[in-house]
């Protein structure tokens, strides 16, 4: 791999974990949603992938989750 792509990689995965959790939460949600899961499943997914996150924010419910994306 050049430095050029490996610099590209790093900047990228950097960016990837960057996102804000609400950005991610949103992000997330409308990409499953794009694929036929329901809301139940999905939540469980997100919750489960926050959780694996690199610097993982608070265990967050159903219900917290179900507010960041409608409000």
């Amino acid at each position: 791999m050049s430095r050029g792509e490996a610099a590209r990689v790093v900047a990228d995965v950097l960016a990837y974990f960057g996102e804000p959790v609400e950005e991610y939460v949103r992000r997330r949600h409308a990409e499953m949603q794009a694929r036929g899961l329901t809301n139940d499943e999905i939540f469980k997914r997100v919750g489960a992938e926050l959780a694996a996150r690199r610097v993982a924010p608070p265990g967050l419910s159903a219900r917290q989750l179900r507010r960041i994306v409608y409000g």
